[in-house]
């Protein structure tokens, strides 16, 4: 057994700068998937709450880390009404 790293992206192999990058995508997009699921919201309802499409919602709730930039993750979670927090230290 390994002890983890604390990120599961650089466990896997990834380098440390796109396995933070990957991390804080993968935070957004829970946060997301936990906005549809807590206001009971269908794919439909949640697209036009995050001004995309519903086949971006359907991307989304597949994890299609892929096919988010971090401002578009943080421009849905604006727009739902969800703050998001920077904090940045050495």
């Amino acid at each position: 057994m390994t002890p983890s790293s604390g990120n599961v992206f650089v466990d896997i192999g990834f380098e440390k700068v796109e396995a933070f990058r990957l991390e804080l995508r993968s935070y957004m997009m829970f946060a997301l998937e936990g906005v549809i699921r807590e206001r009971g919201l269908s794919q439909r309802e949640a697209a036009k709450l995050f001004g995309v499409t519903q086949p971006r919602v359907s991307n989304l709730v597949k994890g299609r880390l892929d096919l988010f930039s971090l401002d578009m993750l943080v421009t849905m979670l604006a727009r739902a009404g969800v703050r998001v927090n920077l904090s940045v230290s050495a």
